[in-house]
């Protein structure tokens, strides 16, 4: 945990994998957060590693990842590289004694994922995990309304998530989330981790958990299929289905309760609708630019010990046990 004496200190961050998540969504919020400053990138290819420094201000990038790691004028680290090296790197992260935050999701499996949890908590470290769904104010009002009661007793929550093929699918290229190599469930590692995430955030954890997956099209070596049925430890039931091979996109969450419903979409831009007997709410409360401003900002407070954040390696490892026991990992 950093000292809260450093409180007007800048706490140094290096950048694992400055790809495309880390344009706009991640390393812009780095530079935004009171305290934080982005020191140094590092990716393999050193024209991109220097040109994404250059646009982005940033002092220092490097093409091996070791010496960003190692290099005493970084406090703290976030990989951003696709999920197989998350264990590779976070390891050496643990071993130089720095607090980390890891792109979801944490690791392929959640054997690798209990792997580097442990790595950390054997130092005491912070592991944060880029859940960031969770830090966002219009989920964080679902949340509200479920503690006030707006919808009574949660007695159910269903996810349905589907999408066509894209052309990059039917084109037959390389696409690293549908190796099985690095996401055996290809976009549902990539994307029903979010929101079952939020989901095991906003009900409980889960306790209990099964699922049937496949590959229907034969596009690429990953699964595209998904359906599963699970137990809160509340006592709450749940569905999901995802298909990535469907002719329309949808993205619908509802939960259902004693006294009402709340419905939302976990990707699309939409409003969060509230029905209960007092008729129907709908708020549209719109993301930061930097879509991951809010959760950068939490991990700012937690190193600071002035809060938990709420998306931490513990939680990120949970969520991995529950895809593994959706895709048939475990």
């Amino acid at each position: 945990m950093i000292d809260k004496n450093r409180n007007l200190e800048t706490i140094r961050w290096g950048i694992v994998g400055c790809g495309n998540v880390t344009e706009v969504k991640s390393g812009p919020a780095y530079q935004k957060t009171v305290g934080f400053q982005l020191t140094a990138v590092m990716r393999r290819d050193v024209e991109k590693a220097a040109d994404y420094a250059r646009r982005h201000g940033i002092a220092k990038y490097y093409t091996d990842a070791d010496t960003l790691i190692n290099d005493p004028e970084i406090d703290a680290v976030y990989i951003a590289t696709p999920p197989d090296t998350h264990k590779y790197y976070g390891l050496k992260v643990a071993l130089a004694g720095k607090p980390c935050c890891i792109e979801k999701p944490l690791a392929p499996n959640y054997k690798d994922s209990l792997e580097i949890v442990e790595a950390f908590a054997a130092k005491n470290i912070p592991l944060f995990v880029a859940y960031y769904r969770r830090s966002l104010p219009r989920f964080k009002q679902i949340k509200t309304w479920l503690g006030t009661d707006e919808i009574g007793e949660v007695r159910h929550v269903r996810w349905h998530l589907s999408a066509p093929a894209t052309p990059e699918d039917l084109s037959g290229n390389y696409n690293w989330r549908t190796d099985a190599d690095i996401a055996t469930g290809g976009y549902f590692d990539d994307l029903a981790s979010h929101g079952l995430d939020l989901l095991i955030h906003m009900l409980g954890d889960i306790k209990e958990v099964s699922g049937i997956s496949l590959n229907q099209q034969g596009l690429y070596s990953a699964k595209d299929a998904a359906t599963a049925c699970w137990l809160h430890e509340s006592g709450i039931t749940g569905t999901g289905s995802w298909n990535f091979g469907c002719y329309e996109r949808e993205d619908t969450v509802e939960i259902f309760g004693s006294k009402g419903k709340i419905a939302f979409s976990v990707f699309n831009d939409e409003p969060i609708v509230l029905s209960n007997k007092q008729g129907k709410t709908e708020l549209f409360i719109a993301h930061p630019e930097n879509i991951q401003l809010y959760h950068v900002q939490q991990i700012r407070e937690h190193l600071l010990g002035n809060s938990v954040h709420t998306s931490t390696g513990l939680t990120g490892a949970h969520t991995g046990w529950v895809m593994d026991k959706i895709i048939g990992n475990i």
